[in-house]
């Protein structure tokens, strides 16, 4: 690092690697305090679903970006980069190091690079918007989905090598962009993604073998589970959650949304739930990974090996 611009930290990697457990000793090393880069996190009241990092688990280092919003708002990728660059701010002021540490590379990226999200009418926006949810309430949540997905498949497939088909918030935004654009969100990240950085930065990204992720990742779901997941979606609910707000459509609480709902205690059904957990966090750490490969300047960590790869930090 040099002194030309304000230092920035990056730990990246897919979900259950351990960013967080690391970021937190390397802030204990280096005086630094940790944005989170996560969309799910900064919702109040999805604590298990999301693995958010407890009081005590933080040993003390301040972190950002937890708990901002309410359910029932949309935290969009713009709304983030606001606050994280705010943030960052606000660290540098402290004399410390800032260290962001999620695993959305489009989050990373959108603050790294000061990306354009390109000026939008509001109306015509919603406009769209309302259209697209037209075709969910209209053929139902599963079979809009695959249609949302198709039409995006048309006009945009690098986009959708990146998003989880039944990722609907982000399908609706690509879909929203190239209605709106006439011109694929892809391209126009890879063109935002060669502007220079705004910070002196070193990214690093954490990585373990493919089963020992995987098991870290069924682990992380069954012990959400025993944590007692179904209940606080429950609590969630009466409490005005719906299954359309973005909040909801994140890993862990759009599976068991309806069973939820529906006051159930059928184990068989539960399983299924769960089953499906796995998968798609299983799916979600693939593309993850096939971002952060492309990010040719990272420096890659062997979990197994880190506290040594640390300590040459």
């Amino acid at each position: 690092m040099n002194n030309k611009k304000g230092k920035l930290i990056i730990i990246a990697g897919p979900t259950a690697v351990g960013k967080s457990k690391f970021a937190i000793e390397l802030a204990k090393r280096v005086n630094g305090e940790i944005i989170c880069a996560d969309s799910t996190t900064v919702y109040k009241g999805l604590d298990i679903g999301s693995a958010k990092v407890s009081k005590d688990e933080m040993r003390g280092i301040k972190h950002y970006l937890i708990d901002v919003a309410n359910i029932d708002e949309n935290y969009d990728i713009t709304r983030f980069q606001k606050d994280a660059t705010f943030a960052i701010n606000e660290i540098h002021s402290k004399g410390k190091i800032p260290i962001l540490v999620g695993g959305s590379g489009f989050y990373i990226q959108a603050v790294l690079y000061g990306i354009d999200f390109c000026t939008e009418d509001e109306a015509e926006r919603k406009k769209v918007r309302n259209e697209l949810m037209k075709i969910i309430e209209i053929n139902g949540k599963e079979k809009g989905s695959k249609i949302l997905f198709d039409e995006l498949y048309k006009v945009d497939k690098k986009s959708c090598e990146l998003i989880d088909k039944n990722n609907i918030k982000r399908v609706m935004r690509a879909l929203e962009f190239y209605k709106l654009h006439k011109s694929p969100i892809s391209k126009h990240n890879e063109v935002e993604g060669q502007k220079e950085a705004k910070y002196d930065y070193l990214f690093y990204c954490l990585r373990l073998n493919r089963d020992k992720l995987y098991d870290n990742i069924n682990k992380r779901v069954d012990k959400m589970i025993a944590d007692g997941l179904v209940d606080e979606i429950r609590s969630l609910i009466k409490a005005g959650a719906s299954k359309n707000q973005d909040a909801m459509q994140s890993i862990g609480y759009k599976e068991l949304f309806d069973y939820a709902l529906q006051g159930s205690d059928d184990k068989n059904e539960l399983d299924k739930c769960v089953d499906l957990i796995k998968q798609h966090s299983r799916n979600y750490a693939k593309r993850q990974l096939t971002w952060f490969k492309n990010k040719t300047d990272a420096r890659w960590i062997d979990m197994d090996e880190y506290l040594d790869d640390l300590a040459k930090l």
